[in-house]
């Protein structure tokens, strides 16, 4: 049986051209001429995630996962996993080849940058790059930079937005109190510190607390000073649409682990010009179009940056979940809101719980809720989580301390060091918000069901932990 049913590569106009590039000396791999035909569902349905049906063991026996951690990542779409599956059936190197497989692969990895694209909203001269993370996407940007250029970035960021600029040409800025007062703090900034280059680095959503900043009012406001603007889009992803357009925004950076697509793609899209005449992130084949005695000419487009074989399998699955998010947006956002209110409703009603907030209670924010219980260690809390009642949550200062410690602050050094977080997705159930509620009040009122030691290495229970089991490896 074919792996390639007729109904499903079709003659249509060429793809959009591959990056420009001579691949290690070859001639360029002509474009297959393919036309993918899309199912678009007429019902809102929502998405399933890849182990919706995880059972997990706890003290008192297995029980259903909550999945209450996808801040830090998300477990894999249905669709996703569908089309890796599909993808490597015929997968081969991009951009290498003139075999069928070479040439299909190709196709498809030039599709998913499109698809990319669609998603965040990218403007037609825009260039949609496939990094690793949203990590790795800064790193790239922060060395394509012109000379001298300096950077803005909030002390409420996340560090890998925070920290790869450089300290010499970074204005790092106080945690904000309101969104008013960041957007005074960043329009002094930008007053004080003039210079011929200068970009402004802000999230779309916090790690911490999930609130939603306005990111179209501070693009406006850095194009007002002659600056330019990035956009951590790594906690939005998967909540929000990104529109770089409509955010008439310069840069924006995403993960495929944070948005239903853990197969180790990135995302960086935006402006050309920096990109092109900035140093090759990669040095190596792809990203050159000659190498001679003489010396070495680079690329221009998404190859300059693309360098060796990419992440194809990566991209496609990014592409999936891209597509995939968009069709079931309204439904996403429905069943997010939905959980996300009674989550808050929850611990509200909980004595002792307090939510981690930059700009009041009131803020716009997606499914990200942080918070401590008065008297009890987060890390521990955590554990009671999950080992008592088969929670998944994080601990701690999520790759942000210094907004942790701002909004922990306290001045007789009596309070809580690190936070507990809990994070909405496409894998948790309302079964599991409630759970989480009457876990914590729990805590609270009776204490945990077992007896709990400090440790060097952390918190442990008194005897078997239930999830020290032997699994199979998957391999």
């Amino acid at each position: 049986m074919s792996v390639l049913p007729s109904t499903h590569v079709l003659p249509s106009p060429a793809v959009p051209a591959a990056p420009s590039a001579t691949p290690c000396g070859g001639s360029p791999a002509p474009a297959v001429r393919t036309r993918v035909l899309h199912a678009v569902p007429t019902v809102e349905a929502l998405p399933t995630v890849v182990g919706a049906g995880l059972r997990v063991p706890t003290l008192h026996g297995d029980t259903a996962y909550a999945n209450l951690d996808h801040a830090a990542s998300t477990p894999a779409l249905e669709t996703v996993k569908a089309a890796v599956d599909r993808a490597l059936e015929t997968y081969s190197s991009v951009h290498r080849g003139a075999g069928f497989a070479s040439r299909l692969t190709s196709a498809w990895y030039e599709q998913a940058r499109a698809e990319v694209a669609t998603f965040v909203g990218a403007r037609p001269d825009d260039t949609v790059l496939f990094t690793r993370t949203t990590t790795d996407s800064w790193a790239l940007l922060s060395k394509a930079l012109p000379s001298r250029t300096t950077v803005f970035v909030f002390g409420s960021e996340h560090h890998s937005t925070l920290l790869p600029w450089g300290r010499s040409r970074t204005v790092r800025l106080p945690v904000p109190q309101t969104l008013d007062d960041a957007y005074a703090l960043l329009e002094e900034a930008l007053v004080d510190h003039a210079s011929r280059h200068r970009l402004v680095v802000v999230t779309a959503a916090s790690n911490v607390t999930g609130e939603v900043w306005p990111v179209a009012r501070f693009a406006h406001l850095a194009h007002a000073h002659g600056a330019r603007i990035a956009v951590d889009a790594a906690q939005l992803s998967a909540h929000r649409r990104i529109d770089l357009a409509a955010w008439d925004a310069d840069y924006v950076a995403f993960s495929g682990h944070k948005t239903y697509a853990p197969y180790g793609a990135g995302v960086l899209a935006g402006r050309s010009d920096w990109l092109d005449a900035g140093t090759p992130y990669l040095l190596g084949g792809g990203a050159t179009r000659s190498v001679t005695e003489d010396g070495t000419a680079w690329a221009t487009g998404a190859a300059r940056h693309e360098g060796g074989s990419p992440n194809v399998i990566g991209a496609i699955a990014l592409a999936a979940a891209c597509a995939t998010l968009r069709r079931h947006a309204r439904a996403i956002e429905q069943h997010e809101s939905r959980l996300l209110a009674r989550l808050r409703d929850g611990l509200d009603g909980v004595p002792g719980v307090e939510v981690l907030s930059i700009f009041g209670n009131d803020s716009d924010r997606v499914g990200v809720v942080a918070f401590t219980v008065e008297g009890w260690d987060s890390a521990l809390v955590s554990q009671v989580l999950s080992v008592e009642h088969g929670i998944g949550v994080r601990d701690g200062k999520f790759c942000a301390h210094l907004l942790v410690d701002e909004l922990l602050e306290d001045p007789w050094g009596e309070g809580p060091a690190t936070a507990v977080r809990a994070s909405i997705g496409l894998g948790s159930t309302l079964e599991g918000v409630e759970r989480l509620i009457t876990a914590v009040a729990g805590l609270v009122e009776h204490g945990p069901a077992a007896t709990w030691t400090r440790t060097s290495a952390g918190w442990v229970v008194e005897g078997p932990d239930p999830r020290d089991v032997e699994v199979e490896r998957p391999w």
